[in-house]
């Protein structure tokens, strides 16, 4: 999968993870082959750094800057809703005896559950 704009990334410093960027923009460099990376450094502050790369670059081959070991490595979130038949399940699970959904309270809370009304 190649990385492309609007992507989160992971940079590595030698073998070991540095930081999270999103690629804002990806335009071609002067030099044929070569492109013009921005990318969001996702620090506080966030910050903005441009990267000159090749496409092998963007999308994971190791590269070296300075004589320093870097690369990219694509970040893929786990989903974040939940799938409709497992919330399905957790509604009934909840639901009292007559169907009604319980008012469940915090940890440590002295109140005894009580249905909804």
């Amino acid at each position: 999968m190649a990385n492309s704009i609007g992507d989160v990334v992971l940079i590595y410093y030698g073998e070991e993870p540095a930081f999270f960027a999103r690629i804002e923009s990806i335009e071609p460099d002067t030099k044929k082959a070569w492109f013009r990376v921005q990318l969001l450094v996702l620090t506080i502050p966030l910050g903005t750094i441009t990267w000159i790369l090749r496409e092998e670059y963007i999308n994971g081959v190791p590269f070296t800057m300075e004589g320093k070991p870097l690369r990219i490595e694509a970040v893929n979130p786990a989903p974040v809703g939940r799938d409709s038949e497992s919330a399905e399940s957790e509604d009934i699970d909840r639901a009292g005896s007559d169907g009604q959904r319980k008012i469940i309270p915090f940890r440590g809370s002295k109140q005894d559950d009580t249905k909804a009304s």
